[in-house]
């Protein structure tokens, strides 16, 4: 039994999740029970005989179903990153019962005549900026879902929003089953021919962990990136490749094409029912880009500039495969491999030459103290709370003042039940009720090689900046210091979320910061100089090419969502004329990107993922900001937590952006460091 009172939470340190204590089978219990509490709480504000006030209705609602939030957000993190068949079935049963609860309260008509009573009061209510935002986004959670719609209508609603809830599930579950399905096992060593020793050795670990003779590979990213970057074997690496795009591609019980066009049409179907022409103009009316057309631009616009750059890069890299290994056109399992033998000759760099300096705990301890000169965060491993896997690190997050911050959880290495990719993920929030500061739990979960017999856990320099990354998002979450939950930390618009953990993966490139933790496992030394030069001078290396893939992600994204998908008869032949414009390898029959981009058919990226390369913008012109004061600047620091960090969703993002850099940002800072301005 999941044991959670709403006055004190669990009773454990610090209010944390008690893992070890829940049972499989005590979740549907648990959301049953959570789901009647949050009802009955809701039931109190409508019964309410006072007239609504901000007070009453507003205030209550944001604070209502704290219960079913905490179970829910202990399930759903589970089944991304420690699942099971048991767990997977439990989703399926839950989902349609949240959607139908969330439901139950945007279509609650009383409910939703007090809060448009105090929705069109507003403007003889003194209420702050927070308390306007909060009032904004409540009255438009219900009109955006449907509260303004007749009887018929809702229930129509209702439908969509459970179909939907079950076919996400059920694409991501694909897209796992596929990842873990497949497996190459080689007994030939010399097929192993330019793979780096620590790749080999992980393989051959994990070939013995199921009893098996050889070198065992996955498509988990520690095993697939490094095959397809390092193996001189072309054929294996077309294996490997194809069997990567063709996940949930196969006509076969786990295909998703089916699950992505029911998606789109039925996202679609619910933005007419709303009001709305598209998904996209529905999700996009909530973001700093506003419309589909403002977003179409942003993209073209940074296409126009990166596609002949790309184009050149390509041509390189071409011509370089073909003075190299006659190769005469480069296919998809080509471009990772011949991409880094170009950078080592180019820059003598390459990943082999720069892991021993990045071993896992020293890059943890170097986020740690960029996080304490910055932002005063002091970062203690602790044992006393409860984790839900043994890889999982713990810790407790104070201040120089000794004050609570937050609890932080890190999981880092892959593993069957978890998915692939990095994420950062919220236990609980933070938030202010009766004079107390709650303060929030954050999670890191990433993918890197665990460590072997003979050598730790030594990332990549991609997996370094990965780290940080995910390492932005959590400062953004443990320094919330808002009122209400539903505007703290990362509950912010999704294209001003990526800012934080964006700007975080410059100090990766700084000499200054490098100096704090890139120092060699075995002998100590710290990170030469020439190296980080190296690193430096190769981070604009395929920029065009980077950002050309980024960008085609982004349009494959609006493509599916800013138009009507009802004539959209096969996903692969729609792709595939999304991709016209930014195409530069040769199609692969079996492959579709569709099938398993889980951002948009999973995740919370419908519409926007476009948001990755604005927040490119933002980031480029903030880390500007730092740059010219001093990397470790208290004054700059201080200007980004207190304006953007701390703040949460409780004003406007730009008016955020502004207070902290005093003007909008301009694209020149992105396209100067991308080297893509002429």
């Amino acid at each position: 039994m999941i044991d959670y009172s709403s006055t004190n939470g669990f009773n454990t340190p610090y209010n944390t999740a008690p893992f070890s204590k829940i049972k499989d089978q005590d979740y549907l219990p648990a959301f049953k029970n959570a789901i009647a509490e949050a009802k009955a709480e809701i039931d109190t504000i409508v019964n309410n005989e006072a007239a609504p006030t901000f007070e009453n209705t507003i205030e209550a609602l944001d604070f209502s179903g704290e219960k079913l939030d905490r179970i829910s957000s202990i399930f759903f993190n589970l089944n991304s990153a420690e699942t099971n068949e048991t767990i997977q079935k439990i989703a399926q049963e839950v989902s349609p019962l949240l959607s139908e609860f969330s439901n139950d309260i945007t279509l609650n008509e009383n409910l939703f005549k007090r809060v448009k009573a105090v929705y069109q009061s507003k403007d003889k209510l003194d209420l702050t900026i927070e308390q306007q935002t909060l009032l904004d986004k409540k009255y438009k959670g219900f009109s955006r879902n449907g509260a303004n719609l007749p009887e018929d209508k809702k229930a129509q609603l209702r439908e969509i929003d459970k179909k939907l809830s079950q076919l996400k599930l059920k694409f991501g579950e694909n897209v796992l089953a596929e990842t873990n399905k497949f497996e190459m096992l080689i007994t030939d060593e010399a097929d192993l021919s330019g793979l780096p020793d620590g790749t080999k050795e992980a393989a051959k670990q994990l070939a013995e962990s199921k009893n098996k003779e050889g070198w065992l590979f996955t498509l988990d990213y520690p095993s697939y990136i490094p095959f397809v970057t390092y193996a001189d074997n072309r054929e294996l690496r077309k294996k490997m490749s194809i069997a990567a795009g063709a996940k949930a591609f196969k006509n076969d019980d786990l295909d998703n094409q089916n699950n992505v066009l029911d998606i789109v049409k039925l996202r679609y179907e619910r933005a007419n029912l709303l009001g709305y022409k598209t998904h996209a103009h529905f999700v996009l009316e909530e973001r700093m880009a506003e419309t589909p057309e403002n977003v179409q631009k942003f993209l073209n616009e940074l296409l126009e500039k990166a596609k002949p750059a790309a184009e050149r890069e390509f041509q390189n890299l071409e011509s370089f495969a073909k003075d190299l290994d006659g190769i005469d056109r480069l296919q998809k399992w080509d471009g990772a491999y011949y991409s880094e033998k170009l950078k080592q000759k180019l820059f003598s760099l390459d990943d082999e030459l720069l892991k021993p300096y990045f071993k896992l705990e020293n890059v943890i301890n170097g986020a740690f103290t960029i996080a304490n000169k910055l932002f005063d965060l002091h970062f203690e491993e602790i044992d006393t709370i409860d984790k839900y896997h043994e890889d999982v690190l713990t810790y407790k997050v104070t201040n120089s003042k000794g004050e609570f911050i937050s609890i932080f959880y890190a999981d880092f290495f892959p593993r069957p039940g978890k998915r692939n990719g990095a994420w950062m993920t919220i236990y609980k929030p933070q938030y202010i009720k009766n004079g107390d500061n709650s303060r929030p739990h954050i999670s890191n979960v990433c993918n890197f090689t665990k460590p072997t017999k003979t050598k730790p856990s030594l990332l990549t320099f991609n997996e370094v900046t990965t780290l940080f990354h995910e390492f932005g998002h959590a400062l953004h979450g443990m320094l919330a210091n808002t009122i209400y939950p539903s505007l703290s930390g990362t509950s912010v618009y999704w294209d001003f979320v990526e800012l934080p953990s964006q700007v975080m993966e410059n100090w990766c490139y700084e000499k200054e910061a490098l100096e704090l933790f890139a120092t060699h496992y075995e002998t100590g030394e710290v990170i030469p100089m020439d190296l980080v030069e190296k690193i430096k001078a190769s981070a604009t290396f395929h920029e065009g090419m980077q950002t050309l893939r980024q960008l085609s992600f982004g349009l494959l994204d609006m493509s599916w969502h800013s138009q009507d998908p009802t004539q959209i008869k096969d996903v692969k032949t729609h792709e595939s004329k999304a991709f016209e414009n930014t195409t530069l390898y040769p199609d692969v029959k079996e492959n579709c990107m569709s099938t398993a981009f889980s951002h948009i058919f999973q995740g919370g990226y419908s519409s926007g993922y476009y948001s990755y390369k604005w927040a490119e913008v933002l980031d480029a012109d903030a880390f500007e900001y730092f740059k010219t004061q001093g990397i470790f600047n208290k004054t700059v620091a201080d200007k980004f937590k207190d304006n953007v960090l701390s703040k949460g969703g409780t004003e406007n993002p730009m008016t955020l952006y502004k207070r902290f850099r005093g003007a909008e940002p301009k694209p020149e800072a992105l396209l100067k460091r991308a080297g893509l301005l002429k």
